[in-house]
Parts: C-alpha cells; structure tokens; sequence
C-alpha cells in the first residue's frame, strides 16, 4: 500500500459519522474524503469520489447497508467495503461477506481495530472482527445466545414468513406475496413464535435481530 487512503463514511447517525470521520483522518495515512447519512447518497458518492474504501452502516435509510454494497460493487469494483454495524449475528455477517463486502466490524470495537480492518481490505483481504470470529465459535459449541437448532425446526413456508417479518412486512403484505390468506400467515406466525419461544411480536422482531434473520433474496432458497 503506497500514499494515502481515500475513505468514506455513511451512517446514518451524524455523531457516530462525525466521530469516525475525526478519528480516521489523524491516521495519517488515511483522508476521509466524504461522509453521508443516507444509503442512496452513499451510492453516488461512491461513483463521484472513487474511494478506496467504503466504511459503511448496516442499517441506513433510502436503501440498507447490503443493496449498497451490490451496487457499489457494480459501480465500483475496485472500491473495497467495511461493514461498521451494531449488529454481530453471524446471518448479517454471512449476507453482508455473500453481498461483496470486504469486512466487518462491530460499532464497539475500537478505531485501531476499523483502522487494521481498512488496512487488511484494501491488500485485498478479508477482515472480520476478532470479538464476531470468537462469538461464532461460541455459537457453535452452544454456550451462547438461543440455541440455532430452533430455526431448524421451522417449516420451509414458515421460513419464509419469518425472513419477511424480519423486513418489516406486515400481515396482508406478507399474505399477498405468498398468495395465501391473511389468517394463514398468522397461523404460521402463531406457529414460529411457538417454536421459538417467544410470546411478543417485539421478541420476534428482537429474535430476527440477534439471529440474523435478513429480508429474503428469493423465497424459494428457505
């Protein structure tokens, strides 16, 4: 790595923003070039600026953080991508590493860490947070968090309700896309917060949350 690095930064939180903006810029081998709150505006700042690096919110409005990174890899092949999100859960780290991103870094982590992970994205490496690689094998050996073979138990269709919950579609949408009734969606809705232990529409959305539940990408691959 030669000069200098072009950075930019979109979070929708202007504080979190300011303050990354601040922080990598006394790198002194880093220059934010350009920050923006909102996922649209991120895409076009991308191709007007043509920064090295991407560090970018999962959760952003006009579009999310992972529509944002398949665009950006179209417009921008070589602009390389570090998600910075408050989220760990391994489904939102494999959708963001399955969209084109190049890292991952939770918003707890500290700056040298985001700093390590610009580095290591821009030779061309993948970089996810170390406290994320410890959780995962966590996960794995069972002595954290719910345990995953709940989902597993799950029916294909009540699969599919549950990644369109996590979108935040409501009842009747979900009824419309899958062209059944609205009181069958909520039998299966009945059916999952059943099987998952869970009592309140809010744990639900909670449970998609910290499991990673993401929108479907194509319904037929749950």
């Amino acid at each position: 790595m030669t000069g200098v690095t072009t950075i930019l930064i979109a979070d929708d939180h202007q504080v979190m923003r300011q303050g990354l903006c601040s922080l990598l810029s006394s790198q002194p081998d880093f220059q934010v070039v350009g920050d923006t709150g909102d996922g649209e505006a991120a895409v076009k700042l991308v191709e007007q600026l043509h920064p090295d690096v991407l560090v970018l919110d999962m959760v952003m409005p006009g579009i999310n953080g992972i529509e944002v990174v398949r665009r950006v890899r179209v417009l921008s092949p070589t602009c390389a991508i570090v998600i910075l999100s408050m989220y760990g859960a391994e489904g939102y780290v494999r959708e963001a590493i399955r969209a084109g991103a190049k890292g991952y870094v939770l918003k707890k982590d500290s700056v040298e860490e985001l700093a390590s992970a610009v580095r290591e994205v821009l030779a061309g490496r993948h970089y996810i947070s170390p406290s994320l690689t410890k959780k995962a094998i966590d996960t794995y050996v069972g002595i954290s968090g719910r345990p995953a073979k709940l989902y597993q138990t799950l029916t294909a269709r009540e699969r599919q309700v549950l990644h369109m919950v996590a979108s935040g579609g409501t009842s009747a949408e979900i009824a419309a896309q899958l062209f059944i009734s609205q009181r069958t969606v909520e039998f299966h809705r009945a059916n999952i917060m059943q099987k998952l232990g869970i009592h309140t529409q809010h744990e639900l959305a909670r449970y998609c949350i910290e499991e990673g539940i993401t929108p479907p990408t194509n319904l037929t691959s749950l």
